[in-house]
């Protein structure tokens, strides 16, 4: 049974982010495919669903028939608790099965603080952590995303680990195991052997790692001489598997609800402390043609509101100018944004500035990351001060109210002088907004500098907590009394995340520990919890102040086996140019041998010289008389009961736009369709009768509109009727609400109810976030009969005022406990209009 049938499950906080069913989903008969995958996002699905990687693979994996690929998540504590408790361990949205019935489970390392929620899903299913206790019963736990760069912190818990682009690798994967099994009685011994021939496949156990006794490596034995180490996977263009089109929609609202477009891998930069812009070379360019088409295709089949070009630096691509306003030219009358998330400062021009003026946004994001010239020297920030100071002059006199710029602190060779041109800069973008008064104009975010693997900067010391607290307080105060807004990352995150980032196998034994001692979702500051992580390194012998020490170049570091492609001569090199504030160009301008192009397969992929000419697509015309006024009634049953009443609003509102519809939206600076809904439903009821109305900018027959809606709705939204009403007839008014209650077993009593009838005041007692209400049920309810002893007929009045749920009322009148209310299911019948 699938979690979102269990009858506790109304009860978990924002339900719908576990519900499966969801447009584009994909269902395939596990029996009848030779290969099954989870894939696995170690953290909540509205975090897991809005990550790029995961939709990519999800699609190209089970765009082969003989392989099919299922989604699983991090339980939040409550459903953690409540799986725990009934014994049910973590299974996979599409099919419902436990992760230990997959062929392969594969999770997605995107950061070091994931990691107790790996051994948390790995242990409600019943697999041992450690690979050299799992056998061939149990399934290959492999591993990818950019944490995997530096594998050993958890290299342990995995028996492969995939580094770089895991597209053409993860189908070898794929590919390797379903032969295996074909051939029948291969262990998984052979399996990883075999593995461990595809470029970019990390085997751990191929690899003996010595210690000296200060705690430094003294080497890294391979147990294979043909293994000696293993060179990153490389993706040679972007263009070379489709692209995920048919995204999968939630019913919750993602973190990053839109929809993605990656137009290119990679950056030229070469930030030194950037891991990404050193792990993701050389830069692949997404032909600006498949864009455009990618773009149109996935807006229509997902239904979003918003598109966003993805990028290391979005800014930098060859024909972003051009692509930009061709895709707003496009797409601006169907009132869909468009956002570039990841502009610099130095990429943008006039052309660019008139395009991102067209989009409204309450905030501009600049990136200094320093407060001075030298300091960004340092990092390679080809930024100056007046560059930032004219760019924010800009923003200003464009229409944005706020800037936010983002910093870190504890940069090497930094110093105090250095937070305090933070916190002047700060200031004088404030006075560049032209306003006056209290509000603030500039928001400041503060995160800790944490040196990773594989860049010029792997080798120097990480500040400590408490002198990265200091420095923290330091801009909050000097900036208290301005009108700045400081916030900034929680530096005991960073803390941990630094350990992490530059660690070795010891610490699996410490994260081990940390689990133990109820350590979850280390990088959600609300459940991390620095006395458990200093309790466990203390349980396992080891000092956390180890990782963060400066290291010498003679050091053997814990990835040393493994190659991202850019030499370590490379980052030596950058490291001494950091040290004379000496800057490195972009590469696109000059090729700097950094060693991750051969030159012959592997190359920048730039459409910078390639004549780009998009089809000229007249737009369509903005049409704001309305065709006519609709009221839709539907139905909200089975497991879209769980939806919240903003939820359901989304989920109309994206079948409006699948099935084409010219929707009327209000004016103003925020133009939002007209949909109006007569009540809001409580979570957890279902309705046969849910009433909205909607205006369209079209006639359409009521059956053609009833038709085109319904194909495009998820499970248990139906609609069943619809009308067209008179522009001169007022909204109509609900007056009640009737409701058919049902229990597991006979609650409910005469005698209750007709002390209930008679009374002429029934206190019933409201909890809700601001405290207790007493409130008079009996004023709410216009009838209620007992059916059965299981079941009543309840009608509720409309009200204006602080309302009873059913379930309150029925909890007030039969004296019900919480194990009546966990089994009830409550039916909306009928709305009754005044």
């Amino acid at each position: 049974m699938k979690i979102c049938e269990q009858n506790w499950f109304s009860n978990l906080s924002r339900p719908s982010r576990y519900l499966d069913n969801e447009i584009n989903t994909i269902h395939k008969d596990l029996s009848k495919t030779e290969i099954s995958m989870a894939l696995v996002f170690p953290d909540t699905p509205e975090v897991g669903m809005s990550h790029l990687g995961l939709k990519i693979l999800y699609h190209l994996l089970n765009s082969r028939d003989w392989l099919a690929a299922e989604r699983a998540f991090s339980p939040w504590p409550d459903l953690e608790e409540a799986l725990r408790r009934k014994g049910v361990p973590l299974t996979t949205r599409e099919s419902g099965r436990s992760l230990k019935d997959f062929d392969l489970v594969g999770f997605s390392l995107q950061h070091e603080l994931s990691y107790t929620n790996i051994l948390n899903a790995l242990d409600l299913c019943e697999i041992p952590f450690m690979a050299e206790e799992r056998g061939d019963a149990y399934p290959l736990i492999i591993a990818g995303g950019p944490a995997c760069f530096n594998p050993e912190p958890v290299a342990p818990f995995f028996d492969a680990m995939v580094i770089g682009d895991g597209e053409t690798t993860s189908l070898e994967i794929c590919t390797t195991l379903r032969k295996a099994k074909q051939e029948g009685g291969i262990r998984k011994d052979d399996i990883l052997d075999r593995l461990s021939r595809i470029q970019g496949v990390y085997i751990p156990s191929y690899f003996l790692v010595r210690h000296e006794p200060d705690g430094s490596i003294a080497e890294i034995v391979p147990k294979r001489d043909d293994y000696k180490w293993v060179d990153k996977a490389i993706l040679s263009s972007l263009d070379i598997y489709p692209y995920p089109e048919r995204q999968i929609v939630s019913f919750t609202e993602l973190v990053h609800d839109r929809v993605a477009v990656e137009i290119s891998r990679g950056c030229t930069r070469g930030c030194r402390f950037c891991q990404a812009g050193m792990i993701y070379r050389p830069v692949r360019e997404r032909s600006p043609e498949s864009i455009l088409n990618i773009a149109e295709r996935t807006l229509k089949l997902t239904g979003y509101e918003d598109l966003s070009l993805l990028s290391l630096s979005s800014g930098d691509y060859s024909h972003i100018g051009s692509l930009l306003s061709t895709l707003m030219d496009r797409h601006s009358s169907n009132h869909t944004g468009i956002s570039l998330p990841s502009l610099r400062v130095d990429s943008l021009d006039a052309e660019m500035m008139a395009q991102i003026k067209r989009v409204r946004k309450t905030g501009f994001t600049l990136a200094p990351e320093a407060g001075n010239n030298r300091l960004r020297r340092v990092i390679n920030k080809g930024l100056t001060q007046s560059d930032i100071l004219e760019t924010a002059k800009i923003v200003y006199r464009s229409g944005w109210k706020l800037i936010k710029l983002y910093f870190m602190i504890g940069l090497p060779f930094e110093e105090d002088d250095d937070l305090q041109d933070i916190i002047d800069l700060a200031e004088q973008i404030t006075k560049l907004s032209g306003k006056k008064g209290r509000r603030e104009t500039v928001n400041v975010s503060i995160s800790t500098f944490v040196p990773k693997s594989h860049t010029p900067f792997m080798w120097m010391p990480q500040i400590t907590l408490e002198e990265s607290r200091r420095r923290i307080e330091l801009i909050r105060e000097c900036l208290k009394k301005s009108r700045v807004r400081v916030k900034w990352n929680q530096p005991e995150l960073s803390w941990l995340e630094g350990i992490m980032a530059r660690g070795d196998r010891r610490l699996s034994n410490v994260i081990i520990e940390a689990w133990k001692l109820g350590a979850r979702f280390d990088a959600w500051s609300e459940h991390f919890k620095l006395d458990v992580w200093i309790e466990a390194f203390l349980r396992s012998g080891i000092k956390p102040e180890f990782y963060h020490r400066e290291r010498n170049f003679r050091e053997i570091l814990p990835w040393d086996h493994i190659r991202s492609g850019v030499t370590k001569a490379f980052f030596m090199k950058e490291l001494k140019n950091a040290q004379k504030e000496r800057f490195t160009s972009d590469c696109r301008e000059k090729c700097h041998e950094c060693g991750v192009c051969n030159h012959k397969t592997i190359d920048p992929v730039l459409y910078k010289e390639r004549f780009f000419q998009p089809k000229e697509i007249s737009p369509a015309r903005q049409v704001q008389q309305s065709g006519g006024r609709f009221r839709l009634t539907f139905t909200k049953m089975e497991n879209a009961r769980h939806l919240s009443h903003l939820e359901l609003g989304r989920v109309l509102n994206r079948a409006f736009r699948r099935a084409g519809l010219k929707l009327v939206y209000s004016k103003g600076f925020h133009p939002m369709p007209k949909i109006s809904f007569f009540s809001a439903l409580p979570v957890g009821t279902e309705s046969m009768a849910e009433t909205a109305d909607i205006e369209l900018a079209e006639n359409l027959e009521m059956d053609d509109l009833k038709a085109a809606i319904n194909r495009e709705l998820p499970e248990g939204i139906n609609i069943t009727h619809i009308e067209k009403v008179s522009s001169s007839e007022k909204k109509r008014r609900i007056e009640a609400s009737r409701f058919l209650i049902t229990l597991d077993e006979a609650a409910f009593s005469e005698a209750n109810l007709m002390e209930f009838l008679r009374s002429k005041h029934f206190e019933v007692v409201k909890i809700n976030k601001k405290g207790e209400h007493a409130i008079d049920a009996r004023n709410l309810v216009t009838a209620m009969k007992i059916i059965s002893p299981e079941q009543i007929d309840l009608t509720i009045r409309q009200s204006d005022a602080l309302t009873l749920k059913p379930a309150e009322i029925v909890k007030g009148v039969f004296h019900l406990g919480e194990d009546h209310l966990s089994t009830m299911k409550i039916l909306k019948t009928e709305q009754i209009f005044h």
